[in-house]
């Protein structure tokens, strides 16, 4: 063999292994994108849970409290911006920093008034709220570690070089703010 088919084989397998290289990390963009999305799915659903919930909670509360209008509106209020929030995270955190806030004013009300806290729908539903408030934190978690892998292979060499050719970009976490209401779960104590 002359030294010149050797060159082209050379040659050959090196664009071979970049090819392969390209294609492999290409789907490992895809595979974390993926299960990013899903991730959100799941916080999405927790939160669909919690926003069901509340007006259950809010009537309750309104039986034993109702001229604590205020507060009760606050509630509303929170509940439906996070509702229609755009569903970026970013958008997302402020709204559910909001809702948040707003519930803990809720349950604070709920402290001045010891039948509504000894009623049993009102334990039930505050019970299913911290329930459905840890599983909104794990699934954060879960989604905020996708979008850490997917943001490390986007801003990593030579994977970045893949990311770029293709146009996919970093995410955003999905955080609450710093020092807010919202990063601590609502706590419901009897």
């Amino acid at each position: 063999m002359g030294t010149v088919a050797v060159v082209l084989l050379v040659n050959l397998a090196i664009l071979a292994a970049i090819a392969l290289y390209v294609v492999a990390t290409y789907n490992r963009f895809i595979r974390l994108g993926n299960r990013t999305e899903e991730a959100w799915s799941d916080i999405e659903v927790q939160m669909k849970r919690r926003y069901n919930l509340i007006p259950n909670l809010v009537e309750t509360v309104k039986g034993y409290a109702g001229h604590e209008k205020e507060t009760l509106e606050r509630v509303i209020a929170a509940r439906n911006r996070a509702v229609s929030a755009d569903g970026r995270p970013s958008e997302q955190a402020g709204a559910e920093n909001m809702l948040s806030g707003a519930l803990k004013s809720l349950f604070a009300l709920a402290e001045a008034y010891p039948d509504l806290k000894a009623n049993e729908n009102f334990m039930h539903l505050a019970q299913e709220l911290s329930e459905i408030e840890d599983h909104i934190q794990k699934a954060r978690r879960f989604y905020n570690g996708n979008v850490r892998d997917l943001n490390t292979l986007a801003e990593s060499f030579p994977s970045n070089l893949v990311a770029r050719a293709f146009g996919i970009g970093t995410r955003d976490y999905f955080e609450l703010e710093e020092g807010s209401a919202a990063r601590e779960a609502v706590k419901v104590q009897f």
